[in-house]
């Protein structure tokens, strides 16, 4: 059988953010995988260092879209550590409702994605148009449909009231009915458990071995979440099932990140019902002392960790976050082993790979 080498990217029309394989080949099937990421540099750590600490918190936010609630979170968070600031018990509660939301649009946009590259539009864009009523909720919480901007060192910026409280809730339901059917055609269409049953197979034992963070790694069997094994917020006070999967392969990864959007309505509910009345921030902006810290957070994509340094002034020493798509990207290598060329989009689709997170 034919031997040869394969090249793909980094510009592709296969490809929306610059991504470099060559694929080692045998006919049709892959052999050994060259992965190359690193064609985009932002200079984002660099510009951290110039702004002040304030502004840092929108500069973080812009390292991703899908999780950019995420990345202000955790920001917040590592100089509220840093501080020793207090956060008050309702701003705690909002943001997480705006992370659970962020979670809920990041994967239902994975989960179309991977109808897509199938070739069924059809799911896909069902799929995308029950995604964009969440997207409205974020809309009318925070203004914003992709970047929320809610965060502040402190607390948060915005409130959410009865009204809005009752609206997300229930059309939060609709869209948990709606997503059933989503999770009914993925589990039982012969064309879609064909195409990511057996594909791209990430077991137990390598997804350890390559460090892989969120859905990746529960869906080989791994039950870790940061919310879980680190509670932050208020997550330890709320009753969330860790949702795993054992196949490893694109159908695991996919049914982890359809279970756990049913799991984020029920955290998003939970908050609404529990959450207190008071302040939701500290009326004013904190002086941040000299001093380090690193926090972990639950991104889409799994484990988020900042680390920040500072020395009293206006402006930080260093910050530096590792995005969870730097330790998934490698495993790919192994997931590409011995499957046909056809099922490169879709292996490469069920990580959810961001590159704008990775090459900051």
């Amino acid at each position: 059988m034919a031997k040869y080498a394969l090249p793909i990217g980094p510009i592709h029309p296969a490809l929306d953010e610059p991504l470099y394989f060559r694929f080692e080949m045998e006919g049709e099937t892959i052999k050994n995988t060259e992965i190359m990421f690193g064609h985009v540099h932002r200079g984002m750590e660099k510009l951290a260092m110039t702004n002040t600490i304030s502004q840092n918190v929108i500069l973080c936010e812009r390292t991703c879209g899908l999780c950019s609630s995420n990345h202000g979170l955790s920001y917040c968070r590592v100089m509220e550590t840093i501080g020793d600031i207090k956060v008050p018990e309702r701003a705690e509660y909002i943001r997480v409702i705006t992370d659970e939301l962020k979670r809920i649009a990041s994967h239902a946009f994975a989960v179309a994605l991977i109808a897509h590259v199938i070739g069924f539009d059809t799911l896909f864009l069902y799929a995308f148009q029950e995604r964009e009523k969440v997207l409205d909720l974020i809309e009318a919480f925070t203004g914003n449909r992709f970047h929320t901007s809610v965060n502040v060192i402190g607390g948060v910026k915005r409130d959410i009231d009865e009204e809005l409280a009752n609206r997300i809730s229930k059309d939060l339901e609709e869209f948990k009915h709606s997503w059933e059917k989503v999770a009914e055609i993925y589990s039982t269409d012969p064309n879609i458990l064909s195409r990511t049953k057996n594909v791209g197979v990430l077991t137990k034992e390598k997804a350890i071995e390559y460090g892989t963070m969120g859905p990746i790694a529960r869906a080989s069997g791994i039950a870790f979440d940061v919310r879980k094994q680190s509670p932050y917020l208020v997550y330890d006070e709320l009753d969330f099932k860790l949702i795993t999967e054992t196949s490893g392969d694109v159908y695991a990864r996919t049914m982890v990140r359809i279970r756990e959007i049913f799991e984020s309505i029920n955290l998003i509910q939970q908050c609404i019902k529990r959450m207190p009345k008071g302040p939701i921030n500290l009326g004013l902006i904190p002086r941040i002392p000299p001093g380090e810290a690193s926090v972990r957070t639950e991104a889409p994509r799994g484990e988020l960790i900042y680390y920040a340094r500072t020395n009293g002034t206006q402006n930080p020493v260093l910050v530096k976050w590792r995005v969870p798509s730097v330790v998934n990207l490698p495993s790919l290598v192994e997931m590409f082993k011995e499957n046909k060329i056809a099922d490169i989009p879709v292996i490469v689709a069920s990580i959810d790979p961001c590159i704008s997170c990775t090459e900051r």
